[in-house]
């Protein structure tokens, strides 16, 4: 089996991850996996470094002729099963490369991010008409494809996305050196976030929770992991200045990590207050290693997350009510524990990165027979 995976894009945030972590995945399993993406982004940067066979172009735009040729060029060169893009965007060049050359080879599509625009018109039915087969991230994704783009509903599976629990083990993981490294002492309890710094998740309301319990605990700090996104500096900037306006003094931003394993294992408590998401994969790898959590009951957290079993929801933007959820578990070591426990059980059920990519590949093998 030889597949493409297409990411043209030049973000390095969830759907960028994943479609790395994907690749990694099913070379792991003995597929043949090459990537699609543009050159020097950061899944380039990423893919290189892993030893991926990378494939590259210059700009994603609609119809671009530069990329639909380099498609074509491509496909000619190697034969490919299968194609599996991991951005809308993408199909515009795929779609009119494989028309224009005839190829069949099956067209994959996953939809990681919403869109409230309707796109169900002529140009839109010719480019998703060459889609064998699309996966939605989460049930918001799902309903908002059904209700967005031109493909019947049995074109549309629902597959979550995963987590390699190899990576994520509580077990092996470096909490002491972590909380060394930020100074945190082990009879403190440290409460974290990890987002990228853009409006809509939730920083506000964490700062603001933040200050609420600092006026009632004498034994807690706080910590930020995360970057601006490109042009939005100024929010960072804003966030920071915030903590200095409410004299959060014990407040720690981290800035970007790799070692995103380790630096949630050094948490004790993990929030997750984004006001909607596609998919929470931050949240779930919280889970993973065993971190309890409170979150928003927003789009992209009710697939994930059993209220009062594996985790606790907070009233959406409401920081009064995460800091009450928040209280639950500084006052209860034992409700920490038995969270954490049933969160990474959810992980192992439910967005196991190994089990996810088997379903994908027996959906692979059957399209790949059906095209021969």
């Amino acid at each position: 089996m030889k597949i493409l995976y297409s990411c043209l894009s030049k973000s390095w945030g969830g759907m960028e991850m994943y479609t790395l972590s994907a690749v990694e995945q099913l070379q792991s399993q003995g597929v043949q996996v090459e990537i699609f993406c543009l050159k020097n982004s950061a899944l380039y940067l990423e893919a290189k470094q892993a030893g991926v066979i990378i494939h590259t172009t210059k700009s994603n735009g609609y119809f671009n002729l530069y990329g639909i040729f380099k498609i074509i060029s491509l496909l000619r060169r190697i034969n490919f099963d299968l194609i599996h893009t991991h951005a809308s965007k993408d199909l515009w060049s795929l779609v009119p490369a494989l028309k224009l050359i005839k190829c069949k080879i099956p067209l994959a599509f996953t939809k990681h991010v919403g869109s409230f625009i309707v796109k169900k018109d002529f140009l839109h039915k010719f480019i998703y008409g060459r889609v064998n087969i699309s996966f939605a991230i989460s049930e918001v994704i799902k309903k908002n494809m059904i209700d967005t783009i031109p493909l019947p509903e049995g074109k549309i599976l629902l597959v979550y996305n995963g987590i390699d629990l190899k990576n994520f083990d509580p077990k092996i993981a470096r909490r002491k050196e972590i909380r060394n490294e930020f100074c945190v002492e082990e009879r403190e309890i440290l409460i974290g976030m990890m987002a990228r710094f853009s409006p809509g998740k939730g920083h506000e309301e964490f700062l603001k929770s933040a200050k609420n319990l600092a006026e009632k605990y004498n034994n807690l700090k706080f910590m930020i992991v995360g970057k601006a996104s490109y042009r939005e500096e100024d929010y960072e900037n804003k966030i920071k200045d915030l903590a200095i306006g409410l004299k959060l003094t014990d407040t720690i931003f981290t800035g970007f990590r790799k070692d995103t394993a380790d630096i949630l294992s050094a948490m004790d408590i993990f929030v997750f207050p984004s006001h909607a998401e596609a998919f929470g994969i931050s949240l779930v790898e919280a889970m993973a290693m065993e971190v309890p959590t409170v979150s928003a009951n927003a789009e992209g957290v009710l697939d994930i997350t059993i209220d009062g079993q594996t985790g606790f929801l907070f009233e959406n933007k409401n920081s009064c009510d995460l800091s009450e959820k928040i209280s639950r578990l500084i006052d209860s070591r034992e409700k920490r524990i038995e969270l954490g426990k049933a969160a990474r059980q959810r992980v192992k059920d439910c967005f196991n990165l190994e089990k996810q990519t088997e379903k994908l590949m027996k959906i692979y093998s059957s399209l790949i027979s059906e095209n021969r």
